[in-house]
């Protein structure tokens, strides 16, 4: 047992949030006795790694991540492209780690961060701050103290007492507090709780709740600097239980978790294909005016991200994603869809 105890002070709105999402949880398990297919899971894993990426400033959108991951040329930058293949990699192989490793712990920021750093996979040996533009937000404990206060952080993770979804929204603080990484510390964080929840329940391993931390990224880095100025995780633990409960949410309205439509075509996507088939090419904007859609996070998300990824429309002019005159259409998967 672990003699370090993380501050923190336990609050009715833990208990109240961790009950919520317990709930969600049991009525998803319902439906879907916690098992997905293969397209959902990597659509889910598809989104998270996008969003995740996108908080530490890479521009690919979803249409390019998932251009990359299928072996297609993507113009972007070689940086980006590589942090994608990389952290795909790393998600894929969590299964295989233990939470409370620090073997594994290196091996994933290894993977996650190839080619990108020359400290892959090591503890930082220098000091580390922080910054927002010119504005210093954290100063992480110096190099020295790093292996001793990672050791320690895992140490309690094994033996703690705490409820996992309360636990893992600890840990991803207190490794952030740290910064144990010269670089990817923001990703690994995300990683290693997801990791730790998947542990609790294997299909939280696929609940896209980056998307979510993408959506309030100044709430995210506020409840950071919050839980920095308190000296405990409180404030951050109750946003990351209030963005996982958000993300179940928007999981089951958007069915990114469920396929009660046949082989994960969802209602929204259904209804996408039906306009791609009355008119063959059209933009972002023409179907959302064709849909009725005003707000185009929640089209891009529930319509044509997810039709996107299962195969049933494709870009035009798939080598520039954001080009002004980029239009979607039915692929033959698409058109068999709509013409059984």
């Amino acid at each position: 047992m672990s003699r370090y105890q993380p501050p923190l002070t336990l609050t009715p709105r833990m208990f109240s949030l961790v009950a919520g999402i317990s709930e969600q949880l049991g009525q998803l398990s319902a439906v879907r006795n916690e098992q997905l297919t293969p397209q959902l899971r990597r659509g889910n894993r598809i989104r998270t790694i996008q969003a995740s990426l996108a908080i530490e400033n890479n521009t690919l959108s979803l249409e390019q991540v998932t251009a990359v991951l299928d072996g297609k040329q993507v113009l972007g930058l070689p940086r980006e492209i590589q942090e994608v293949r990389n952290a795909f990699a790393a998600y894929e192989a969590m299964p295989d780690w233990r939470p409370e490793s620090r073997g594994d712990l290196l091996k994933a920021h290894g993977l996650l961060m190839q080619g990108l750093i020359d400290d892959a996979g090591r503890l930082r040996k220098a000091g580390v701050g922080i910054y927002r533009g010119d504005r210093l937000l954290h100063m992480a404990p110096p190099a020295s103290r790093v292996p001793q206060l990672v050791d320690d952080l895992l140490l309690w993770l094994k033996g703690s007492d705490l409820h996992p979804l309360i636990a893992s929204c600890v840990f991803h603080y207190e490794f952030e507090f740290i910064h144990p990484f010269a670089d990817g510390n923001g990703r690994m964080g995300r990683l290693w709780q997801t990791l730790i929840l998947s542990q609790w329940r294997p299909i939280l391993a696929y609940l896209p709740v980056e998307t979510v931390i993408r959506e309030q990224q100044d709430a995210y880095y506020a409840a950071l600097a919050a839980a920095d100025q308190r000296a405990e995780a409180t404030p951050f633990v109750e946003f990351m239980l209030q963005a996982l409960a958000l993300a179940l949410t928007e999981a089951a309205q958007s069915d990114y978790l469920t396929d009660q439509v046949t082989d994960q075509v969802t209602d929204q996507v259904a209804r996408l294909l039906a306009v791609l088939d009355d008119t063959p090419e059209l933009s972002s904007s023409e179907l959302m005016s064709r849909l009725e859609l005003n707000h185009r996070a929640s089209f891009r998300n529930t319509y044509l991200g997810p039709a996107l990824v299962s195969g049933c429309v494709e870009m035009t002019d798939p080598d520039s994603p954001r080009s002004p005159a980029q239009k979607y259409r039915l692929t033959e998967k698409g058109r068999a869809r709509v013409r059984p």
